[in-house]
């Protein structure tokens, strides 16, 4: 793998922690009506995407990049919610997941010429 892509799914990685971080905190925010959860919520997205801006450039595509970011960010925020909040998730709702996740999948394989 190249140091450039390496690099990208390094800070996609951050984008999506920071990012689900921030989804939490915005349920525990109520409203925002407390005031470190919403402190939380501002500081999660707002370092996600500062890290998602540092993938320009290095040779990840951005649909690609958005495309992970939004799939693996749905994927641990439900299961998070489960785990944490007792929140739950219907077949149809993991099956909807499982597909994404295919999606994402399918987002990172090289192309084929036809």
């Amino acid at each position: 793998m190249r140091p450039e892509r390496m690099t990208a799914l390094v800070f996609l990685g951050g984008a999506v922690v920071t990012e689900v971080g921030g989804t939490l905190c915005l349920r525990l925010s109520d409203g925002f009506t407390r005031p470190w959860p919403s402190l939380g919520v501002l500081t999660g997205y707002v370092v996600s995407i500062l890290l998602f801006s540092r993938i320009a450039g290095t040779g990840l595509p951005l649909g690609v990049a958005y495309g992970i970011l939004t799939g693996c960010g749905l994927a641990a925020a439900t299961l998070l919610s489960l785990l944490v909040f007792g929140e739950p998730v219907s077949l149809a709702q993991a099956g909807g997941i499982l597909l994404i996740a295919a999606g994402v999948a399918a987002l990172q394989r090289p192309e084929t010429a036809s």
